[in-house]
């Protein structure tokens, strides 16, 4: 389907913020709006979030990628992951003035975008927003990726035929790396014990979002990504996050091969294909 690409221009507190519209010729009635990780702006690694946009448009789909104040094109100061909902929200609103059609809106996010969209809904509870596609959803602590580095690298590390050739040749830094080894086990016994110092922790509020998120929800991870492994460590081991990855309103697509921020063609085509069966699936 033929689709036009438009500059949106749109403001919060007199600042102007600018994204990119691709608006199909007879649009349908569900939105994209694509949420950036930080920090970059709207084109995303590897071209990802520009060919996505591109792709899904040309099935029909309207699409809208954004900069966020402090980045890209746009006014203001940079802002935290967990300080963009009113940006969000500012975009959202710029979306549906651009295609009126959109009668659903689902929105679309990698790494800690993906954090910012459920910390988003925990704190607007927007109506207007019935889907949610997470990919490699950011939840680090020291803690939690002290968990997932003793779970997963430590282990792995003893089958390496290289790490017994260092060993025996003397050019491993023992002390060192036992010093490492301690550490992390303490840090990941401790786990979430410990606190940032905030009333809520970040990964609470995405936890909170979530649960309170009646639509539908793709969750994309990748097979060769710590943030992702730490996220389903984190998500299966915390009390906050117990069953929400497993309920009823969540698919799980895991892309197994795949690095943090899916580089190759193939990986980044495995995303679009993914998403457009589950917006088609949507109903």
């Amino acid at each position: 389907m033929k689709y036009t690409e438009t500059p949106l221009a749109f403001s919060i507190g007199g600042q102007q913020l600018l994204g990119i519209a691709a608006l199909p010729e007879t649009p349908a009635d569900c939105g994209v709006l694509i949420a950036v990780g930080g920090p970059q702006y709207r084109v995303g690694s590897h071209r990802q979030f520009l060919l996505l946009a591109r792709r899904l448009a040309a099935a029909g789909y309207p699409v809208f990628r954004f900069d966020y104040r402090g980045m890209g094109d746009s006014e203001g100061a940079l802002r935290s992951f967990d300080n963009v909902s009113d940006d969000i929200g500012a975009a959202v609103d710029a979306f549906q003035r651009a295609c009126p059609a959109i009668r659903h809106m689902v929105l679309w996010g990698l790494c800690d975008a993906a954090s910012s969209l459920l910390m988003y809904y925990e704190t607007t509870r927007d109506a207007r927003i019935d889907g949610l596609v997470l990919l490699n959803p950011w939840v680090r602590s020291e803690a939690s990726l002290a968990q997932t580095h003793m779970k997963h690298y430590y282990g792995q590390r003893l089958l390496q035929r290289e790490f017994w050739t260092k060993l025996l040749s003397g050019k491993m830094r023992v002390i060192h790396s036992l010093r490492e080894l301690l550490r992390n086990a303490l840090l990941a016994r401790r786990g979430a014990s410990q606190q940032s110092g905030k009333a809520v922790p970040f990964q609470d509020r995405m936890a909170n979002g979530l649960r309170s998120f009646r639509g539908k929800v793709l969750l994309i991870l990748s097979g060769e990504d710590y943030t992702a492994r730490e996220f389903v460590e984190y998500a299966c081991s915390q009390t906050s996050w117990k069953g929400l990855i497993d309920s009823a309103n969540v698919s799980r697509c895991d892309i197994p091969g795949a690095d943090h921020t899916f580089s190759s063609a193939e990986w980044r085509a495995r995303v679009e294909d993914e998403t457009l069966n589950w917006l088609e699936h949507q109903a």
